[in-house]
Formats: C-alpha cells, sequence, structure tokens
C-alpha cells in the first residue's frame, strides 16, 4: 500500500479501537483526523474497509436500520453495517502505532501517529518527534538555502509564499522543541539524550534546541 493507504489504516484501526462505527460515521471521524485537504470519499473508504475485513482486521456488524433523511419532509430507513476490531486488528494497530521508522516522520503519518499519542509509550513519542522534528530541520534548511539563491529573481508575492513556507516550518519546528522538551521532563531524559538505538532511528536533537531559531 501507499503512503496514503497506511495512513488511512493506522486512522480506521486506532478510531475504532474504543467502540464499532458505522461507515458514515467513521468516514466523518477520520476526515476530522486526517485534515480538510486530505479528505477520503466513500469510493476510497468502504474498499479499504472491506479489504480490511478479509484480512482479519476489522468485522462487520449485523446491520442495524437507521432513520435517515432523503428530502424534505421525507424519510427512510436505511441499514448501515457497523465495523469493530478484531483481536487481530488490536495487534494490527499496535504494531503500526509501534512503528518509529522514516515513514513515521512524514506528512502523511505524522499527524495520524500524533492523534494516537495517547495509547503509545514514551519512547515510541520521542522518537517519533525527534525523527519529525529532523526531517522538518533538513526542510527548513533547503528552504532557507533556495530563497538565498533565488530571492534576487523573485516577484513580490512569489516571495511572500516562500516566506509563508519558511515561517511555517519554523513554527512547527518550535512546537516539536516544545513537545520534545515536555516529554523529556515527563521520563526523565536528559537534553540530547536519544532512545534506544534501532533500525531507522533519528539523529538526538541538538542541545539547545530551544535558541536554534532564534526565539
Amino acid at each position: 500500500m501507499g503512503k496514503r493507504a497506511d495512513a488511512l489504516e493506522l486512522a480506521i484501526l486506532g478510531l475504532l479501537h474504543d467502540a464499532p462505527l458505522h461507515g458514515y460515521e467513521l468516514r466523518k471521524r477520520v476526515n476530522s483526523l486526517l485534515g480538510w485537504g486530505r479528505a477520503f470519499s466513500y469510493g476510497t473508504l468502504y474498499p479499504t474497509l472491506k479489504a480490511m475485513v478479509r484480512q482479519g482486521y476489522l468485522a462487520e456488524d449485523e446491520p442495524v436500520d437507521t432513520l435517515v433523511t432523503t428530502g424534505p419532509h421525507r424519510s427512510g430507513r436505511r441499514a448501515r453495517i457497523a465495523y469493530r476490531l478484531t483481536p487481530e486488528g488490536k495487534e494490527r494497530f499496535a504494531d503500526l502505532l509501534a512503528h518509529t521508522g522514516p515513514s513515521a516522520w512524514d506528512d502523511e503519518h505524522f499527524g495520524v501517529h500524533f492523534a494516537f499519542f495517547g495509547r503509545a509509550d514514551a519512547d515510541t513519542r520521542m522518537r517519533i518527534l525527534i525523527g519529525r522534528r529532523s526531517r522538518l530541520q533538513e526542510k527548513l534548511d533547503q528552504f532557507r538555502s533556495a530563497l538565498s539563491r533565488t530571492r534576487e529573481r523573485l516577484d513580490t508575492y512569489t516571495l511572500e509564499l516562500q516566506r509563508h513556507g519558511l515561517e511555517s516550518v519554523e513554527r512547527e519546528v518550535k512546537w516539536l522543541d516544545d513537545l520534545i522538551s515536555a516529554e523529556q521532563r515527563s521520563i526523565g531524559r536528559p537534553m540530547g539524550a536519544t532512545p534506544t538505538p534501532g533500525s531507522g532511528e533519528p539523529p538526538a536533537p541538538p542541545t539547545g534546541i530551544e535558541g536554534e531559531n532564534g526565539r
């Protein structure tokens, strides 16, 4: 599966972790979780749900008749299937949530992982936060380098767009700095210390990261 499909699978498993949901409610919650810029249609969601049922991660509960409004002064009943996690689905969710490699730091996955941080352990949260910060710092360096090379050739509006992108990344880096510091305080880990090394581990945050961006 692609990154978008993987993010959708994690979102579905996480949202169904506490209680079953029918497809309509699940779609609303998935779109709310992933944001307006990545809204999923029924044509994307339902094939994914059916595939997860075949894989044994989800089970379909008996349809329940639901009163729905179909137009002015008209109503009817529509059978809606509710989806719930199986024990295999809960294991799959735990495995996906524990993944801390580079794919967990990218734009498609990070927000979904972060939404379920309350279910992750401290080391998992720290690895993903540090990895995300490292990824954004690379992007920030690229932004600054590109802007310094092309500033003289850009018109006013293009330059403002570049600055907007730069400031957006700087704000997220600062936000991540604060989150990392809070995690370090909560688990008593010194600044600059890293989690236990392993495959795909992100680099340690630099000492004094709070002041790195001049803020």
